[in-house]
């Protein structure tokens, strides 16, 4: 039965972690901030000072597309070599829907740049990057259930997760 599930043979998971940085303002939209990596190479600070511009950027341009947006942005050094990152952008549309757009930036390039997928059934989230979600996801309803003043913003921006990822 193991032969029907898409995980390479030689493939061995680690845990991560998980670590909160400065909020990111983006035009007129706020982005919470973290760094995903394994313990023993954390994402380096020009690394996450190139996407952290890139983004404020991207907003100012109006690529990224963001409006008063709240929401979050996870920097996650991956791949095989450790040199690969990922950089979902996700934010708050429509009262309780996660919205997300993805860049990337390998050992290749010297910028970000949008990740495009083909086809009807595209990847999403890891499992690492799912520990950050799953806290915003937390936060967020708390949010939505709170009278939603000011200082419910202030709170939700102010509530970030740092830890383990990825590990059960």
């Amino acid at each position: 039965m193991t032969d029907l599930i898409a995980v390479e043979s030689g493939y061995r998971h680690v845990a991560k972690l998980a670590t909160p940085g400065p909020l990111l303002i983006a035009g007129s939209s706020r982005l919470k901030w973290y760094d995903v990596a394994r313990r023993d190479t954390p994402v380096p600070d020009d690394i996450r000072e190139l996407a952290r511009d890139f983004l404020a950027s991207e907003a100012a341009r109006g690529s990224l597309e963001l409006d008063r947006d709240i929401g979050f942005a996870v920097l996650h050094r991956c791949g095989a070599s450790n040199d690969f990152y990922f950089l979902p952008v996700c934010t708050w549309r429509n009262s309780n829907e996660l919205w997300e757009s993805v860049y990337y930036k390998d050992a290749s390039s010297a910028a970000f740049v949008p990740f495009v997928q083909t086809g009807r059934h595209r990847g999403t989230l890891c499992v690492w990057e799912l520990g950050p979600v799953i806290h915003e996801q937390k936060a967020w309803t708390r949010f939505l259930q709170s009278p939603r003043r000011e200082a419910d913003l202030h709170a939700y921006l102010g509530s970030n997760f740092e830890g383990e990822v990825g590990f059960g």
